[in-house]
């Protein structure tokens, strides 16, 4: 084995980290929605590094295109060459080009706004959507990260995790609420998602936010995991219960498309308990 390869198998070295595009990376971090611009002398308290050594990472970076100078002059924003590389990335995964066609069909067929959303850690990513031509529009966009835990979609893709795992991810005592639907604790989050694993899908209204119903079913790829939660977004009051139960079938039905095309099969005990759970209905957050 070479050293390259024992590396690799260490996960890392620090010998081999190249701190001035460490830096770099650092300070691209360190925007986000809640800090759309920043100045060079917040980023240098946030970095702790001179100003100095922060005016030539902006304008190292600015000339790149990954930062723009923001109106009024001394601030900075992200700039085309990172919306570029998350497109790039997005469009690189066989997840999202797959899935595109399969949203796309499902979205024409129902008229609700479709979706696939991955997870990164304690948050979901979307990753594909699809509107359609109505009034009903969504806050979200491709990019869009909310956390797991809070989000009918979050517990699709918490479904693989067993309590001991559940734990090590979210350590608090008290979960962080975001509705009046958001679980407490680690043992609540669990003993729903045992359920939505068991049921095959997720459907509910408010979780949240109190103006949106979600319908979901979760991504499977070869191995059996859940990579993945293709899901409906619609605005509780344009439907009722029993048009909610309507489109549940449709939107497990992508899923299993999805999943189809990502090499997944199922086993026939497992499939004929997910083919049993969808006729029983149910799942209400």
């Amino acid at each position: 084995m070479s050293d390259n390869d024992n590396v690799l198998a260490d996960g890392g070295s620090d010998k081999y980290m190249v701190p001035a595009l460490e830096r770099g990376l650092r300070l691209l971090q360190e925007f986000g929605r809640g800090n759309a611009t920043l100045g060079a002398p917040e980023l240098a308290r946030r970095l702790q590094l001179p100003r100095a050594t922060v005016f030539r990472m902006l304008n190292t970076l600015e000339s790149m295109g990954f930062l723009q100078r923001a109106e009024g002059g001394n601030d900075y924003r992200l700039g085309l060459s990172v919306l570029r590389l998350g497109f790039e990335f997005l469009s690189s995964m066989d997840l999202t080009e797959l899935g595109q066609p399969v949203i796309a069909r499902l979205c024409e067929a129902i008229r609700f706004p479709c979706n696939i959303v991955v997870r990164d850690g304690r948050y979901i990513v979307y990753v594909a959507k699809v509107t359609p031509p109505t009034p009903l529009t969504s806050s979200v966009r491709v990019g869009t990260r909310l956390p797991a835990h809070a989000t009918l979609l979050g517990r699709i893709l918490l479904a693989d995790l067993s309590l001991p795992e559940l734990r090590a991810l979210y350590p608090e005592e008290h979960l962080e609420g975001h509705s009046p639907n958001t679980p407490q604790t680690v043992l609540e989050l669990f003993n729903l998602v045992q359920s939505d694993r068991e049921r095959g899908h997720v459907a509910g209204a408010g979780f949240y936010e109190s103006s949106i119903s979600t319908i979901a079913a979760p991504v499977r790829d070869h191995s059996g995991r859940v990579v993945a939660a293709l899901g409906v977004t619609l605005a509780s009051a344009q439907i009722d219960a029993e048009r909610q139960t309507e489109l549940v079938p449709s939107v497990c039905a992508a899923a299993d498309e999805l999943s189809e095309l990502l090499n997944y099969r199922p086993q026939s005990g497992a499939q004929v308990l997910s083919i049993t759970s969808r006729r029983a209905g149910g799942g209400h957050a």
